[in-house]
């Protein structure tokens, strides 16, 4: 059975894909943090509420794969997931609006690098580090197409955008961008690290841009995640044969975002 861990920040989140196999088990990792087992799915699923942010979600995925790799049950695919910001139409993206589910084909740390006179340059501009992670293409088709998400560029950020102008900024430098969470490239680095396959689902709360929080959804973005979950084992199953192969270590970004598919 192929093994597949869902790394969320909260609870919240955690909960609703828990909740689209109706159980979970829960078991403690090194460090003391719960892991909840999901039974009932055929795929074995364990979920992790690993914390806000990249840092958190990198130490959190990182602890979590090498406890199963020592205990001789690694996993197949690592998969962050939660609810996040939609990005409005730009650049001839239809966007990701309230309730809509987004799968990464890219998965890019969008503020990591160094601001200069001319503006934002990535970390791999300057000469080193790595800014992109790429799942693998048919695999974000199949779980594209079984949970009816979009897919395009999610960007991960460690402050969550709040004005028109950053969020203008951001389309801008990322073409197709749709979504903005805050755990992905951490869980995208531990994952590359230990070899293992990533891909990313967010379920959109809000709007990326002022922080109008009388109009956030956050109810109906977990009733989809828990939706999206309830197919994606399928997808996975349906995509499958083999496990599917990990990514690159690494991909470089220029200032323009990924290349389109």
């Amino acid at each position: 059975m192929r093994r597949v861990l869902v790394v969320t920040a909260v609870a919240a989140e955690r909960d609703a894909v828990c909740a689209a196999a109706g159980s979970g088990a829960p078991a403690t990792l090194p460090g003391g943090q719960e892991l909840l087992r999901a039974a009932g799915l055929p795929v074995a699923l364990d979920v992790l509420a690993a914390g806000v942010g990249p840092a958190a979600a990198a130490a959190g995925t990182a602890t979590a794969l090498t406890a199963a790799a020592l205990a001789g049950q690694p996993y197949d695919l690592v998969v962050s997931a939660g609810i996040g910001g939609g990005f409005a139409p730009a650049h001839g993206t239809s966007g990701a609006p309230l309730g809509s589910v987004v799968v990464a084909d890219a998965i890019v740390a969008a503020d990591l690098g160094a601001e200069t006179p001319d503006g934002f340059t990535p970390v791999t501009e300057l000469g080193f580090g790595t800014v992109a992670h790429r799942p693998d293409p048919a695999l974000v088709q199949a779980v594209a197409a079984a949970t009816g998400a979009r897919a395009g560029t999610v960007v991960t950020v460690s402050t969550v955008t709040g004005s028109a102008a950053r969020a203008a900024e951001l389309a801008e430098r990322h073409p197709g961008v749709l979504a903005e969470a805050m755990e992905g490239f951490g869980v995208a680095e531990a994952a590359a690290a230990h070899g293992v396959a990533v891909l990313e689902i967010r379920a959109v709360s809000n709007a990326v841009g002022p922080r109008d929080r009388a109009a956030w959804r956050i109810g109906d973005a977990l009733a989809a995640l828990t939706g999206a979950f309830r197919t994606l084992p399928g997808a996975l199953t349906a995509a499958a044969g083999p496990a599917p192969e990990p990514p690159p270590r690494s991909t470089s970004l220029a200032p323009g975002g990924p290349p389109r598919p």
